[in-house]
């Protein structure tokens, strides 16, 4: 076959020094293989290399996340499709040898015959600013906790007289009292080293504390540049927000369908029947870290969602077990950011009905009583401290449909609270001059 004709399809071993490159043509022939440095001259060289033998149909890269990600930018750059590839499967491996050679043709053979087609993240938008943060962040995270757990560790077995100064103290008050101290003596002395150990200790957790705050700070400022509407859905904050977005990645197209986003945050419905049961489960594959944050999110839910809490009362009278409810639920978060994602859809503006709650001249405390609702909670909803789409739907149905003249008449010296203990000794059991009771409170969003 001619040079000019020939189709080509490249496969790339990364490691950390060194790629190796295996190319074959569209019909599964060898045709070179070459190691090149894992540096810039390097990743030019491959494209010279593969480019070489003519039209580049793709280019399998293993470790894209890894030893592969610059090369991966590079190639994306200069116009070459690339595709994912994990390792050479292990039976094959046992079969046929080891060696970089090998491994690159196979990564160029998985991609012909249609075993990798995953697209990898693009890793060079706010998304990868966003997993530096947070790698940064776990770390920190991590050692704060050791630095708590080892203060209390050595308080366990200090000289009672520092013990007795500190042994009814909380966590934060601790750090800051032993930050305070000035230790004072031999070094030598049990009781000095002690105290220098803990105020040095109370140093690092106090650093560790002012960085995590910077870098929340900093997850923050992009997030609300990024996707800022991402985190006008219940339950989704800086921290849940900032995890999906790393696992998507820069290029949320690459995750074509929902079904596949619930499979990548694990929270796909798989079927687990045997005999006479039928049900399903949760594919435990997919990014754990997703998983958790996809947890989290229905955790919040179930406890202040009146949505979610409707669903999960009439789940249980249909016989549903909580994991079968959160089963579900996860599955429905999942579909629910993905429709965020991809189309991202503002919130609804709340500015408005405080606007016209006091055009109204109607008090927070009557519209609290009407919606059964606690006053702080409509509060928060009208600052855009909460959001729920379902309160907010019939807080402006109600305001709507309320004006000047339908209020109930009060004098004008009285104040509201007396209008209300009024109405209350009319009627002891009219819910306007009392705080909603918990039963009250059982649809409360």
């Amino acid at each position: 076959m001619a040079k000019e004709h020939l189709k080509v399809i490249a496969g790339i071993d990364t490691h950390a020094d060194t790629h190796h490159v295996g190319v074959i043509t569209d019909t599964g022939q060898h045709l070179a293989a070459k190691e090149f440095p894992a540096a810039g001259a390097g990743y030019q060289g491959i494209i010279d290399f593969i480019t070489g033998f003519g039209p580049v149909l793709a280019a399998g890269v293993e470790g894209t996340g890894s030893y592969g990600a610059e090369l991966s930018r590079v190639l994306t750059r200069k116009g070459i499709h690339v595709v994912e590839v994990m390792r050479p499967n292990r039976q094959a491996r046992r079969l046929q040898g080891k060696s970089d050679p090998l491994d690159a043709f196979q990564a160029a053979e998985s991609v012909l015959a249609g075993r990798a087609a995953t697209i990898p993240k693009s890793r060079d938008g706010a998304v990868e600013s966003l997993r530096v943060l947070r790698a940064e962040r776990a770390t920190a995270m991590r050692a704060r906790v050791a630095v708590m757990a080892q203060v209390k560790t050595l308080l366990i077995t200090a000289p009672e007289t520092i013990r007795a100064k500190y042994r009814e103290m909380t966590s934060p008050a601790l750090m800051a009292a032993l930050e305070k101290t000035r230790p004072a003596g031999a070094p030598s002395g049990p009781l000095t080293s002690t105290a220098t150990v803990l105020k040095r200790l109370a140093n690092r957790y106090r650093h560790l504390h002012q960085e995590l705050a910077l870098i929340d700070a900093e997850l923050d400022a992009i997030l609300t540049l990024h996707a800022p509407m991402l985190r006008d859905l219940p339950g989704v904050g800086t921290d849940v927000a900032s995890q999906l977005l790393v696992t998507v990645g820069d290029n949320p197209e690459r995750v074509t369908t929902e079904a596949k986003f619930a499979a990548l945050v694990g929270v796909a419905p798989i079927p687990a029947s045997s005999g006479k049961t039928t049900r399903h489960r949760l594919s435990r594959g997919g990014d754990r870290q997703a998983n958790k944050a996809i947890h989290r999110v229905v955790l919040v839910r179930m406890r202040y969602d009146s949505r979610t809490r409707s669903y999960v009362a009439r789940r249980r009278q249909e016989g549903k077990s909580t994991k079968e409810i959160m089963r579900c639920l996860k599955r429905y978060v999942a579909r629910e950011i993905y429709e965020q994602l991809l189309h991202p859809q503002p919130a609804p503006n709340c500015g408005s009905l405080r606007t016209v709650r006091i055009t109204k001249h109607l008090t927070l405390q009557q519209a609290a009583d009407a919606l059964h609702a606690w006053p702080t909670t409509l509060s928060r909803l009208e600052r855009g401290l909460r959001h729920d789409n379902d309160l907010h739907k019939r807080y402006e149905t109600w305001l709507n449909y309320q004006s000047p003249a339908n209020r109930p008449d009060t004098k004008p010296s009285a104040g509201p609270r007396a209008a209300r203990l009024t109405v209350d000794a009319k009627d002891p059991g009219s819910r306007a001059g009392r705080r909603p009771s918990r039963s009250d409170r059982s649809s409360d969003p």
